[in-house]
């Protein structure tokens, strides 16, 4: 195993950081065991929500099951929803370009770098929902840890050293088969493990030592992102040596294939929808960690009254939240124009299908307790939709008119600029009363959303939603 504690793209790390890293390994194995010599054998099971890419979840069986003719494996975590909708862009782009995709969740095992990983996901979702109701916590230690501690470089030695412990569940995968990982951790422990063909996908527009995985083929979806690291500036108190070019590429965004391939007669029929005076199809997501119920509710308030007078159709996308759709159904009670979709996938496929040639309206209140069904719900309803309200993180880059509220973090501040920038967004309303503003605007200027459908559509001609299709090209040493 390289060492990638101790020197980062020829950047040497203190010797104080080094050793704090290796204490903090030596933690993770105490507390949870030394399984650097176990032999997990890998077996394959359908993930039912991605029946239609094929996707195959990697877990512990007692043989080695083989692999498909042509695999390419997503590395990924569950942090939140966002790595996770990665993931299923990045398998989505595989099956179309022809390779099996592999789901390979490292927080699902019971290894001890899965334990480690679930811990400090534990850890991340409750500072997050903190953040959203102590201003002082948020203002004096979440938005500076998001933003600045992340960013510096030092921070990367003790997730190099961490992600150590991951390398056994990696014994029984081929070395060259084609690896893309949404996250860091799995990334570095990837190359750990000797894997040789690894993109790291790097999912935020704000450059951070966080997502340093020297060894893989880094890839960002923008040129701000790009030159943060190509130059890493900011990553120390002194100028530091950069990512060198064949571990640096700018691929465009992350988009699943199935949103891509029918987008021109999508954004046909919002422009159509907005021009006939249809209900606009307000789209609103609960992300992973739950966070923002606050100007959430204050928007659903707002709404109400043009659902009433069915100039909106809310499509709310609760996720894997029970309270919160327990929540919502005792708040719209004895509304008739209430639709619920409680785990109900295959019922919600039938519902988006619909949409397409007949009028929304009212609300629908939609749950999975599977996760991949949680996620997937949004790329469900992102094609039927006309607007889509959610925090500036992943979802900023996907090929729908969106409306951004309060980021979660300091990194999500500049998934918004760039949205904004671009043409296909809004930009960042942080308080209640500036995002009911902007809903009244959207909703009685007609002239907006047609405007961001067209700009999408100029974007997805200059190639800037390829960049899952990019990184299987990469992963698999086809570009």
């Amino acid at each position: 195993m390289t060492d990638k504690t101790s020197m980062i793209f020829g950047n040497p790390i203190d010797a104080k950081t080094v050793a704090a890293a290796e204490r903090s390994k030596a933690s993770y194995q105490k507390k949870y065991g030394d399984d650097s010599a176990a032999d997990y054998r890998l077996s394959f099971r359908p993930i039912d929500a991605l029946s239609h890419i094929g996707a195959q979840n990697i877990v512990f069986g007692a043989e080695n099951e083989p692999f498909a003719e042509n695999p390419l494996i997503v590395g990924n975590i569950r942090m939140g929803f966002g790595h996770y909708r990665i993931s299923i862009a990045m398998a989505s782009a595989a099956r179309a370009l022809g390779f099996t995709p592999y789901w390979l969740d490292l927080a699902s095992f019971d290894a001890t770098g899965s334990k480690m990983i679930r811990e400090q996901n534990d850890l991340y979702s409750l500072a997050s929902r903190i953040s959203q109701k102590s201003k002082l916590f948020n203002h004096f230690v979440w938005e500076p840890l998001n933003s600045e501690g992340f960013k510096k470089i030092t921070y990367n030695a003790k997730d190099q050293k961490n992600s150590e412990l991951l390398v056994p569940i990696f014994k029984n995968i081929p070395k060259d088969v084609p690896y893309i990982a949404t996250h860091v951790w799995p990334s570095q422990a990837a190359v750990h493990a000797g894997l040789t063909h690894v993109v790291n996908a790097i999912p935020d527009n704000w450059p951070m030592g966080l997502h340093l995985s020297e060894g893989a083929i880094h890839t960002v979806q923008t040129p701000f992102a790009y030159l943060g690291y190509k130059t890493l500036e900011g990553f120390a108190k002194t100028p530091l040596k950069g990512i060198p070019e064949d571990q640096l590429k700018m691929v465009g965004c992350y988009v699943d294939h199935e949103l891509l391939c029918n987008l021109e007669e999508d954004n046909r029929l919002r422009k159509e929808r907005a021009a006939g005076g249809a209900p606009l199809r307000i789209l609103m997501n609960v992300g992973g960690a739950g966070a923002g119920a606050d100007l959430f509710e204050a928007m659903i308030d707002h709404l109400l009254p043009y659902v009433e007078r069915k100039q909106v159709a809310l499509l709310l996308n609760l996720g894997d939240h029970a309270g919160v759709y327990e929540h919502m159904l005792a708040r719209f009670g004895g509304r008739e124009d209430v639709t619920t979709l409680r785990n109900d996938f295959e019922g919600l496929k039938q519902r988006a299908e619909q949409m397409r040639t007949s009028e929304a309206s009212g609300i629908y209140l939609i749950c999975n307790d599977d996760i991949f069904q949680a996620v997937y719900s949004t790329n469900l309803l992102m094609p039927v939709s006309d607007l889509m309200i959610t925090k500036p993180s992943e979802l900023v880059y996907y090929p729908i008119p969106k409306l951004f509220m309060k980021h979660i973090g300091g990194h999500e501040v500049y998934g918004a600029i760039h949205g904004r920038e671009f043409g296909d967004s809004t930009g960042e309303y942080v308080t209640a009363k500036s995002l009911c503003g902007a809903l009244d605007r959207l909703l009685t200027d007609r002239e907006i959303l047609p405007h961001l459908c067209d700009q999408i559509l100029d974007l997805k001609k200059s190639g800037y939603y390829d960049g899952a299709y990019r990184c299987v090209k990469l992963a698999a040493g086809i570009e």
